[in-house]
């Protein structure tokens, strides 16, 4: 008879250009080519790790994707304390191989993905957000998805890091607003909704 053990959960905590929020990354998959952002413990139903996590008095929100969690904490907590138990927590979480997400939970949003229906301008803003702005993004943290495309003006949603963060409205207009008017001359803005 062979037993097989799994190895030990490696989790480590990421600073994000947000000071709100910490990246913690683990070396297993929690929502592949997904994300979810948790704002409230009535909306984590469908998370059990989430629903633990907002048992912390000082975790504000959630934002879930492939492998890692963006934890948004109240502004009185300090992450020298506070990142310690919390990466703790998640490591021993994941060790016990307990449930991120309810059997059966699929996320809704379909994010950036073609549709039918998008026309060569919302293809061609899609693939620019999915090939030059979403790793940079993920990178710190957060995400960001098309949400409409009107008369030269391209509205996105951030989320996670991202969402809330000082700095998104300069690397918004900056940054990707300028990337998208030199690929797609058609563009005239880029401005962010909530989600």
């Amino acid at each position: 008879m062979t037993t097989t053990t799994q190895l030990p959960v490696t989790v480590y905590s990421e600073m994000t250009p947000n000071p709100e929020t910490m990246k913690f990354v683990t070396d297993r998959m929690l929502l592949p080519n997904e994300s979810i952002e948790i704002n409230s413990l009535q909306q984590a139903d469908n998370s059990p790790l989430a629903q633990a996590l907002f048992g912390f008095p000082f975790v504000k929100g959630l934002f879930i994707m492939n492998n890692f969690i963006t934890v948004l904490k109240e502004r009185s907590a300090d992450w020298y304390e506070i990142v310690p138990p919390l990466r703790e927590f998640i490591k021993l979480y994941l060790d016990e191989d307990k449930p991120v997400f309810n059997p059966g939970f699929r996320v809704t949003v379909a994010g950036n993905a073609p549709h039918a229906s998008d026309d060569d301008i919302v293809l061609q803003v899609k693939e620019a957000l999915d090939k030059y702005v979403k790793p940079a993004v993920e990178m710190d943290g957060g995400a960001i998805h098309f949400k409409s495309y009107h008369d030269g003006i391209v509205t996105v949603t951030l989320k996670g890091a991202c969402s809330g963060c000082p700095s998104s409205n300069l690397t918004l207009k900056s940054g990707i607003e300028n990337l998208l008017k030199r690929m797609i001359p058609e563009i005239k803005e880029v401005i962010a909704q909530s989600a």
